[in-house]
C-alpha cells in the first residue's frame, strides 16, 4: 500500500497545499533568489521569474504523478500568499523531507509547526515507518528545527550532498529520523 498524505493539511497557523503557477510571483519576491535562504540548498538563487515558473510546473507534475508532495506554506490568514514549501518524497515505507521558508517567517516556529503536522500524518499512515531529512552541519536552524519537530539525530553523513552555493564538493550532512 503506498503512502498517501491529503492534498491540503492546515495546522494553527498555517496552510500546506498544491502548488499552483499563480504562485510563482510571490515565491520569487519571498525567497527563490534570496542567496541568504537557498544557502543550504540544493539549488542556486534564481536568477529570474522563469525559472521559479519552471520550478512550479516541475512541482505539479512531480504531485500529479504521485512522487511526491511539494506544498505550499502559507499563513492561514492569507492561504493564497506563498511564504516557503515542504516537499515529501515517497521511498516505499519512509518520507524524506526537504523545506524552505521565506527569511521574514524565520524564528516563530512555523517550519517546525508544519514538519511536525506532516510527519504525524504520515506516520498515521499504515505504510510508513519513517519520516527523514537531511541538513547541511552548518545549517544548525535546520537541525533545531527538525529536533524541536520530535525527530532523533542519528548519524552525520560525510561527502554526502553538494550544496552549490557553498562548495561544488559534497558536503557533511545530519541525518534526522522520526520513526514509529
Amino acid at each position: 500500500m503506498p503512502i498517501a498524505l491529503p492534498d491540503e493539511i492546515n495546522t494553527d497557523r498555517l496552510v500546506l497545499r498544491q502548488p499552483q503557477l499563480s504562485d510563482a510571483a510571490a515565491l520569487f519576491n519571498a525567497y527563490t533568489q534570496d542567496p541568504v535562504v537557498v544557502r543550504y540548498l540544493v539549488w542556486s538563487p534564481h536568477k529570474n521569474m522563469a525559472e521559479t515558473e519552471n520550478f512550479i510546473a516541475y512541482c505539479r507534475d512531480a504531485w500529479d504523478k504521485g512522487k511526491t508532495r511539494p506544498y505550499i506554506i502559507s499563513p492561514q490568514s492569507e492561504p493564497t500568499r506563498p511564504i516557503g514549501m515542504l516537499d515529501a518524497r515517497f521511498h516505499r515505507h519512509m518520507v524524506d523531507l526537504g523545506y524552505v521558508l521565506a527569511r521574514e517567517h524565520w524564528g516563530m516556529g512555523l517550519m517546525t509547526e508544519a514538519v511536525s503536522s506532516l510527519t504525524n500524518i504520515a506516520l498515521a499512515n499504515p505504510s510508513c515507518f519513517r519520516v527523514q531529512a537531511t541538513c547541511d552541519t552548518e545549517n544548525l536552524a535546520s537541525a533545531r528545527t527538525l529536533e524541536k519537530a520530535g525527530f532523533t539525530l542519528e548519524a552525520t553523513l560525510q561527502r554526502y550532498i553538494v550544496h552549490p552555493n557553498i562548495s561544488d564538493t559534497p558536503r557533511a550532512c545530519f541525518m534526522y529520523a522520526n520513526c514509529k
